[in-house]
């Protein structure tokens, strides 16, 4: 089971009805090709694991690029069938998010919730282009864990965390 599957299966459990994960940006194709290779096929198999365990699966990113894997553009298309919604983010970038509200009036990722809470991992700090728009209000919790590491206990901390904090939405 590749990494975040559990994580998808909890969340199920607990109720929640919809998470957005950062596959990779647009910036990290600059990488060394064998990282980028690494991190599109990571995409995949997680997507493939994700549908097959019936979530309501979409990959959202710049699926034009000849950086989005060939593999996700059905899924870039119509999102498949299931209970838990499931966005995973594969070549985005916000300039890239934001050039299609210049052309459209409309963000690419117009459909996608607010978010409420952003759990970032391996001590980072930062937003890192992650949905600036649908981060406006999000609280963030931060794990010094790396993501393919991350355990069940240290995301139900982070939802622990979060259900103790004033959610304002900047009121």
């Amino acid at each position: 089971m590749v990494p975040g599957i559990a994580l998808l299966h909890l969340c199920r459990e607990l109720g929640i009805r919809e998470v957005s994960i950062y596959g990779y940006t647009k910036e990290n194709v600059r990488r060394p090709p064998d990282q980028v290779a690494a991190f599109r096929a990571a995409c995949v198999e997680f997507a493939r694991q994700a549908i097959a365990a019936g979530t309501a699966f979409r990959a959202v990113g710049d699926e034009q690029s000849d950086s989005f894997p060939e593999e996700l553009r059905e899924v870039a298309i119509r999102r498949t069938r299931g209970d838990l919604r499931v966005n995973l983010l594969v070549n985005y970038g916000w300039q890239w998010d934001l050039a299609q509200l210049r052309r459209t009036g409309e963000l690419a990722t117009a459909g996608l919730p607010r978010i409420e809470l952003v759990v970032r991992w391996g001590g980072r700090r930062r937003l890192s282009g992650f949905l600036p728009a649908q981060c406006a209000y999000a609280d963030f919790y931060v794990v010094e864990t790396l993501w393919p590491d991350m355990t069940v206990e240290e995301f139900v901390q982070a939802l622990h965390w979060y259900q103790e904090q004033d959610v304002t939405l900047g009121g």
